[in-house]
């Protein structure tokens, strides 16, 4: 028996409206592909609208773009400085390279936000004896300050953000970006080998 796939439950409340539309839902891009058919028996009709990638990338920038209302203006930093901050926050010392595995981060952004960083002391460098070709880095005094300022602030964001979900969702919610996440990382990297 064939199961329908429905991305509307992978969209989760980043579900938005067609343009022109007055709040009403789209049906999703891939909501009629059932178990078992393959992308050669799907029309190839791609509409950016109701496209998977697309919808996440306008929710993650969404969510981003508010999230950074907390410390964009109150501490004039952007946004891959402040992941640089809570990764560090986090973990306390890692290398420039472990940053960027953490925050899913270019090396060269993560470059360009550690120089802003040094630059306002927020960030100190350590050299690495064992390795002189990295640094350790870890947060200033006045870094932790921010930390200490934005991350309670962060965590209530999220709070609310997430309320919009139904209790009862939240788990299936976080689950199924996990399985998203994972797949796409795993079609890469199959695309990488093939």
């Amino acid at each position: 028996m064939a199961t329908s796939v429905n991305s509307a439950a992978f969209a989760g409340q980043c579900l938005l409206p067609a343009p022109g539309t007055r709040g009403t839902m789209t049906k999703p891009a891939i909501s009629d592909i059932s178990v078992g058919q393959t992308a050669a028996t799907v029309p190839a009709v791609l509409k950016l609208d109701e496209f998977l990638p697309h919808r996440l990338n306008l929710c993650s920038g969404s969510v981003s773009a508010a999230l950074s209302g907390i410390y964009a203006e109150r501490h004039q930093i952007g946004v891959p400085e402040w992941r640089v901050i809570v990764i560090l926050g986090e973990f306390g010392r890692l290398t420039a390279k472990e940053i960027g595995a953490h925050g899913q981060m270019h090396k060269t952004k993560v470059s360009r936000a550690v120089t802003v960083l040094e630059q306002r002391n927020l960030v100190t460098r350590r050299a690495n004896v064992a390795d002189l070709r990295e640094a350790f880095l870890t947060l200033t005094p006045e870094g932790r300050a921010i930390y200490d300022d934005v991350a309670p602030r962060a965590v209530e964001f999220v709070n609310r953000l997430i309320a919009t979900i139904d209790p009862a969702d939240r788990e299936a919610f976080s689950r199924v970006l996990g399985q998203l996440t994972e797949r796409a990382g795993d079609i890469a990297k199959a695309g990488k080998a093939g």
